[in-house]
């Protein structure tokens, strides 16, 4: 595992980067009983980059950031930062969550386990390699079946695709209306590859399975 923060003075570790490295290919007793394991990699930026910078910039940055990544998914949008593992974290978290459900809450220590060949709930950004992408038919049979305005799906190397819900990134506020139809349409077509965490009990957090399905119930 490699972490690098922007400060180890700042709390708020505005810039970031994670990485999560798995001995695939080969046997290793450390994956045993892990038939989902994989590698994973997480870029951060404050919300300050994409006001400054804008949207295109911002998506620019993470398309060629991915290029050279062999991934079968991918993602970017906005996500709660801060230390989960805390006491009383989650807990602020799930008090926010289901009013704001463009707000991703990423674990990747816990989906480089877990996650294996499926998907998480939609974000501004969703990328998608094989075999995900071919099993839904492609880019093209994937673009037929969205139709939000703004969405978009442009055709990657490597027999991969991303889908772009809108021109900016959005939060949502299920509290004034704000349903992020784009994000549940996509979330519909997911559906079958949806990752849902096994169950682990949290007191801070016991209907992580609705937050799940946000975008389908």
């Amino acid at each position: 595992m490699i972490s690098l923060r922007d400060d180890d003075s700042n709390l708020e570790n505005q810039y970031g980067f994670d990485y999560l490295g798995k001995p695939l290919g080969t046997p290793a007793p450390a994956l045993d009983g892990e038939p989902h394991a994989s590698c994973m990699v997480g870029f951060w930026l404050p919300t300050e980059y994409l006001e400054e910078h804008g949207p295109n910039r911002l998506r620019e940055l993470a398309l060629k950031l991915a290029a050279p990544l062999p991934f079968y998914f991918g993602q970017v949008g906005l996500s709660f930062n801060g230390q989960l593992s805390l006491a009383g974290v989650m807990r602020e978290v799930r008090a926010r969550c289901f009013r704001y459900p463009g707000l991703d809450i990423p674990k990747p220590s816990w989906h480089s386990w877990k996650l294996g060949f499926r998907v998480r709930g939609p974000s501004w950004l969703t990328v998608l390699g094989q075999p995900i992408l071919g099993e839904l038919g492609g880019a093209s049979a994937l673009r037929s079946r969205l139709s939000s305005p703004g969405t978009t799906v442009q055709e990657l190397e490597g027999e991969r695709a991303v889908v772009t819900l809108g021109t900016w990134p959005e939060a949502g506020d299920t509290e004034q209306g704000q349903t992020l139809p784009a994000y549940r349409e996509l979330a519909r077509v997911l559906e079958p590859w949806l990752y849902h965490e096994e169950h682990v009990r949290d007191p801070d957090f016991e209907d992580k399975r609705r937050w799940e399905r946000r975008f389908l119930d």
